[in-house]
């Protein structure tokens, strides 16, 4: 990473090379020759916050996924797709495995509004869950300075 404010110019003087102990002190050079030296500082991060920040990462995906699962069952049944379609039982398998559980929560006489409210439900569910895991695992896992706060005071 590249720090411009580490340039070794001075501010008032940015065409001529600032003097460098051990080296000798150039004469006026013209702004199109001056070559001037960047500086580039490496900071490393400690692995315990990107081990944190990974199973944050897995944890969204999964539950994103999970998620999109029932959507797409959500839609199936809406749509009438065929039951009999391999894709179609693809997708009611899984949804059937991530669906928490509510699949029978609510039991209105249209399949597809029964559906919408419990694969609807799990899939909002999921969602919750996912911000909520991800939100507790990195308020106790971070270091202090990578930490999200719940709150703020000033102290005056």
């Amino acid at each position: 990473m590249t720090y411009p404010d580490r340039d070794p110019r001075p501010a008032d003087r940015p065409t001529e090379i600032a003097p460098r102990p051990g080296v000798p002190h150039q004469q006026h050079v013209p702004p199109q020759e001056v070559a001037y030296q960047r500086e580039e500082v490496v900071e490393r991060g400690d692995g315990r916050v990107r081990g944190v920040r990974v199973a944050c990462a897995v944890i969204d995906v999964l539950c994103w996924l999970f998620a999109v699962v029932l959507a797409i069952h959500i839609f199936l049944v809406i749509g009438g797709a065929n039951p009999a379609n391999g894709f179609a039982r693809m997708i009611e398998s899984w949804s059937a495995g991530v669906s928490l559980g509510l699949r029978d929560l609510f039991t209105p006489a249209s399949a597809g509004l029964r559906t919408l409210l419990n694969d609807g439900l799990a899939a909002l569910l999921w969602l919750l869950i996912g911000a909520v895991l991800t939100n507790v695992i990195t308020r106790v896992a971070l270091p202090s300075g990578d930490r999200r706060v719940w709150y703020r005071r000033t102290v005056r």
